[in-house]
């Protein structure tokens, strides 16, 4: 064997350990990086969204037909029903359980004065979403339905339950990724709708 096909050979069997190595490299890599988030401290939840503080991009939704609030047919989503008011949108679907643990929060945020409650209905079939809100209540003032997601993908939607908040000029004030609980109303939603309105953040 010459030294010039010495030296190829050399060259080729480091190459193939450079590549047997890289997708090790990677894992590893990408492993680091989870790692770093889950012990950052920072609620995953909170995953930010490059819409914050655009227009919020409210499709016409057909209604969904049969649902009722106080015995009167609810309208369909739009962006007028979201108009001139701070509206928490809600993606929500009958069959996500956590969607049915975030209910009551969604319920009782419903009755706050200062926000208007709309639905979107996510890939769910009418039927089922009606029972959905006749066994736990209707806290939405106005639904829009979502059969393949296309509003969903507009809005940047993870996974359902997903809430925003958008202010009465139609920006998107707040995201929150998965169902409310007492910790996520307290640090985030009710300290934006304080900043929406102006109001100072309660202590405590």
């Amino acid at each position: 064997m010459s030294e010039s096909e010495g030296t190829a050979q050399g060259a080729g069997t480091r190459t193939r350990l450079i590549l047997a190595a890289l997708p090790l490299a990677i894992f590893l890599g990408l492993a680091l990086i989870f790692w770093t988030q889950l012990n950052s401290g920072r609620d995953i939840s909170e995953i930010p969204s490059a819409l914050i503080g655009t227009k919020a991009p409210f499709r016409d939704l057909e209604p969904l037909v049969g649902a009722l609030r106080d015995g009167v047919q609810v309208p369909a989503l739009s962006a007028e029903a979201a108009k001139g008011k701070l509206t928490l949108v809600n993606f929500w679907a009958s069959w996500c359980v956590p969607c049915r643990q975030e209910h009551p929060v969604i319920l009782s945020l419903s009755k706050d004065p200062r926000l208007t409650v709309v639905g979107v209905n996510y890939k769910d079939g009418s039927e089922n979403a009606l029972r959905f809100l006749g066994e736990l209540g209707n806290p939405f003032s106005a639904i829009g339905l979502d059969p393949v997601g296309k509003m969903a993908i507009d809005w940047g939607v993870y996974g359902i339950p997903e809430s925003y908040l958008v202010g009465p000029d139609g920006t998107i004030l707040y995201k929150k990724v998965g169902p409310f609980d007492e910790k996520s109303l307290k640090d985030g939603l009710f300290p934006a709708i304080e900043k929406a309105l102006g109001a100072p953040a309660k202590a405590g």
